[in-house]
């Protein structure tokens, strides 16, 4: 157990002179972070991804050629090393050092924080509203809303507003847990949610059961993250040396 004096809730934390030092990304590691990327920016327009999951994942020319520029662009990124997790070497060695963070790792992270909290948003919006009414009006939702609610993410990111996009990754160790645990709660409440609504009968009170599930599902991943239970949410202790991607 180690005697370290730190302002934070979390229940655990991590040390930077317990984390290994790396100087240089391997290479598998460099391209597994490729398709994340690719997902990233894949599901970045919003009512054309929610169409896309609605015809059963059946392709159209439109998502065809979307997919096909974003594999050019995140692969000519990645190759340059210009990809949060594909570069060389890790831009991140000391979590407290005033640093200047990349053009690339704010777009990138803020692209991703536009999509977390719009597709939440606008998924429990959705719910919610079947539940009260006995009507599906998701998809004219993510048509009115998403731009205007992952455009006001993105405008705030790209002013530095968000966390991993600030002009300085200085606080990089408690940042990234806010992050990735928004990232954790969506990305296991959606496919939950997707489970229930093949499994589960038409009607209000199976819409009931989704909204309580999916809001269930992000309390408890939040609190999980906030405790730091969960991988990439402890924060890390500043001072020494650590690595970050």
């Amino acid at each position: 157990m180690h005697d370290v004096k730190v302002r934070t809730d979390a229940r655990y934390i991590e040390l930077d002179t317990d984390r290994p030092i790396r100087y240089r990304n391997k290479l598998y590691y460099r391209v597994l972070h490729w398709p994340i990327w690719i997902f990233v920016f894949f599901i970045a327009p919003g009512p054309l991804t929610f169409e896309f999951i609605e015809r059963g994942f059946r392709p159209d020319p439109l998502m065809v050629a979307w997919l096909s520029a974003v594999l050019i662009g995140t692969a000519i990124a990645g190759f340059r090393g210009r990809l949060p997790g594909c570069e060389p070497k890790p831009y991140i060695i000391r979590f407290t050092e005033d640093r200047p963070n990349p053009l690339y790792r704010r777009v990138c992270y803020t692209t991703a924080w536009g999509e977390v909290v719009a597709f939440a948003v606008l998924n429990a919006a959705g719910l919610a509203y079947a539940a009260a009414f006995g009507e599906w009006r998701m998809k004219e939702m993510y048509a009115v809303a998403y731009f205007p609610i992952a455009g006001t993410l993105w405008a705030a990111g790209l002013a530095g507003r968000l966390p991993r996009v600030k002009p300085s990754t200085k606080d990089e160790g408690h940042e990234r847990r806010y992050f990735y645990g928004s990232v954790w709660a969506v990305a296991i409440a959606q496919p939950v949610l997707w489970v229930l609504w093949q499994v589960l009968p038409v009607g209000r009170i199976a819409d009931v059961v989704k909204l309580a599930a999916f809001l269930g599902i992000l309390v408890a991943v939040g609190r999980l993250s906030r405790l730091g239970v969960l991988p990439r949410t402890k924060p890390i202790v500043p001072g020494q040396l650590a690595i970050s991607d």
